[in-house]
């Protein structure tokens, strides 16, 4: 029998922590092998899909600003690499809350601390800008003007190109923790949704994985940045319509179990129905908007929603990537690049330790 080609490392899943990851372990000067199932974003994968937000503002959660920030300047000089600088599309991105929320009291303090460029308005100001969205009287906004919108399944093929361009070997292929196509000093299994399938005691419930359906509705182009709502208990935000696609509406707000292979991809009646409700009291002009899409995918989420970055508590030479769905997909640069410090004897962060994960949820991080 043949011997098995060896790596360094080995990346399982190629979504958006999986490809950077690979991608900045090669750039260490380790051998790669990248391996997914379906290919790097696939339509079934968290990473998968239309598009994905980039934005600064996490409340007091400077950490994710900070990695926001280089993550954005990463992927832009990547698109730039290769040519593709469309997959960034800079719509700003417009938050609104009631005055004295806390999560934007936190915001703006933490914009002001990193120097991150934003603007403060009034309700006047953000109904004079943006007249297609409803706003409260006594709402604010909160207006992120170099952030915007990634083109989530072209821009993980892109960092996948560049990584076999660089030397990153990449296998479509079906792997478990025991049954791996090659041998690797070091795998890193960053496989979303996948994760606590392939270690139930482990992971388990330690990692949630919801349904979310995402609509598309019909509406001709306006000037509309993305929008977040701090105060709306449904967490509503919206995409203007990009790349072919309409004015996507979608809620931040975890959904029923679910299952990422056997879950149905179709959204439900009363989801379409809740959808409809949202667009008609938010933007009461695209009230009767036909809807010309949608789609179910998953979050995949942690008690608290931070990350879990951390070595396989039983199994030296594995490493858990993952708990990113909600919030992830922006941060993939940097989780590549801690990644890459871990396996260096970087220090490690803790909020992102497996042993800070429990069953118990109760979101902070958004």
């Amino acid at each position: 029998m043949a011997e098995r080609k060896s790596y360094d490392c080995a990346v399982v899943g190629a979504g958006s922590f999986g490809v950077w990851t690979a991608l900045r372990l090669r750039e260490t000067g380790r051998q790669v092998a990248l391996v997914d199932a379906r290919g790097a974003g696939n339509p079934l994968s968290s990473s998968g899909g239309a598009s994905r937000i980039i934005r600064m503002g996490y409340g007091a959660d400077e950490i994710y600003t900070r990695w926001a920030m280089r993550s954005l300047a990463a992927w832009r000089r990547l698109f730039d690499r290769v040519g593709s600088p469309e997959l960034f599309q800079a719509t700003g991105v417009l938050w609104t809350a009631h005055p004295g929320h806390p999560h934007a009291v936190h915001t703006l303090a933490t914009f002001e601390k990193l120097k991150v460029p934003h603007e403060a308005l009034r309700a006047e100001e953000v109904s004079r800008r943006y007249p297609l969205l409803r706003c409260a009287g006594d709402s604010m906004g909160i207006f992120e003007p170099a952030s915007g919108v990634l083109l989530a399944s072209q821009a993980v093929r892109a960092v996948a190109e560049e990584a076999q361009r660089r030397g990153v070997e990449m296998f479509r292929a079906q792997v478990t923790p025991g049954a791996m196509p090659f041998q690797a000093g070091e795998t890193i299994f960053a496989c979303g949704p996948w994760l606590p399938k392939l270690f139930p005691e482990v992971v388990g419930d330690r990692i949630r994985v919801t349904r979310q359906p995402v609509f598309y509705f019909a509406a001709p182009a306006q000037a509309m940045p993305v929008w977040i709502d701090f105060s709306d208990s449904r967490g509503v935000y919206t995409f203007p319509p990009l790349d072919g696609k309409g004015f996507k509406l979608a809620l931040d707000r975890h959904g029923p179990a679910f299952d990422p292979d056997t879950g149905s991809r179709d959204p439900t009646a009363a989801e379409t129905a809740e959808a409809r409700a949202v667009l008609r009291h938010r933007f009461p002009a695209l009230a009767g908007a036909p809807l010309a899409g949608a789609e179910v995918c998953q979050y995949e989420s942690t008690c608290t929603g931070d990350f879990l970055i951390d070595r396989h508590p039983e199994m030296p030479h594995v490493w858990l990537v993952g708990g990113g769905s909600g919030h992830g997909f922006k941060h993939g640069p940097a989780v590549g690049e801690y990644v890459a410090r871990l396996l260096n004897g970087g220090e490690a962060e803790p909020r992102f330790s497996w042993q800070s994960k429990s069953a118990a949820f109760s979101r902070t991080v958004y």
